[in-house]
């Protein structure tokens, strides 16, 4: 069964009621973490999982509330009682490469994996094999490094993933006919912002997709002063889901 776990529907700015970004993807045989927000390795420890079961991390973007906790990741995974010993392979977009480099200069030997090996890259436009699973990619409109994800199963479900992101073609080529379509849904309609969905431009792309679900997420505190799922359903009449810590979703 795929399932999809929202660790964290909020943003960078502290709320009681949403952690950072963090999104987990299961198959049958494969684990994905997707981005990984301050408090992240905490959350994951709530609904079961530890630091030793991802098999594949991905990352939409480098801003500071999708990676903060990439680097405990990699640190908790040298703990000598209880080390990482599974490969690990950590994926991101462009610049992703540079952008590790940097932090193993900062961190040095701290972030050395001993027990396991860990692999960097920058997928491509022609995506991945991992396991079960086919990861497609396309960049978004946030910044340069941005990109979102489809992920495709052996039994033919689907979700895609925006990462941040503004209206563009590529997130709506990207979902097309998924069955679960993740959006950013920063701002409400009243506060739209450059880089950002509000729920209105989140319906038009789910309803240029034709995607079968549509679960809005990465919301920002003032979102929670206004009916986001009304506004949204004004343009999209499919199934919408208002993301909450710790949800739970089949795909």
């Amino acid at each position: 069964m795929e399932e999809l776990i929202i660790l964290g529907s909020g943003t960078g700015i502290p709320s009681l009621r949403r952690g950072a970004p963090g999104l987990i993807v299961t198959s049958d045989s494969t684990r994905l973490l997707i981005d990984s927000g301050s408090g992240t390795l905490a959350r994951m420890l709530e609904v079961g999982i530890t630091y030793q079961d991802p098999d594949l991390l991905l990352y939409t973007h480098i801003h500071p509330d999708h990676v903060s906790d990439l680097v405990p990741i990699i640190f908790a995974s040298k703990n000598p009682d209880h080390p990482r010993e599974r490969d690990l392979l950590c994926v991101g977009g462009p610049g992703f490469k540079s952008y590790f480099e940097k932090l193993r200069n900062l961190y040095g030997p701290w972030i050395d994996p001993q027990s396991y090996r860990l692999t960097i890259q920058e997928i491509s436009q022609e995506g991945l094999t991992f396991g079960d699973l086919k990861i497609l990619s396309r960049p978004m409109a946030h910044i340069s490094e941005s990109v979102g994800y489809r992920i495709e199963f052996k039994d033919g479900k689907s979700t895609a993933i925006s990462g941040d992101t503004d209206y563009c073609q590529s997130i709506i080529d990207l979902a097309f006919e998924v069955d679960l379509l993740v959006l950013e849904c920063s701002f409400p309609d009243e506060r739209k912002v450059e880089g950002h969905l509000t729920p209105s431009v989140a319906g038009r792309i789910a309803l240029e997709s034709r995607c079968k679900k549509l679960l809005l997420t990465h919301l920002y505190p003032v979102c929670d002063q206004f009916d986001v799922v009304n506004q949204c359903r004004q343009v999209f009449s499919g199934e919408i889901i208002l993301g909450e810590d710790f949800m739970k979703i089949r795909i």
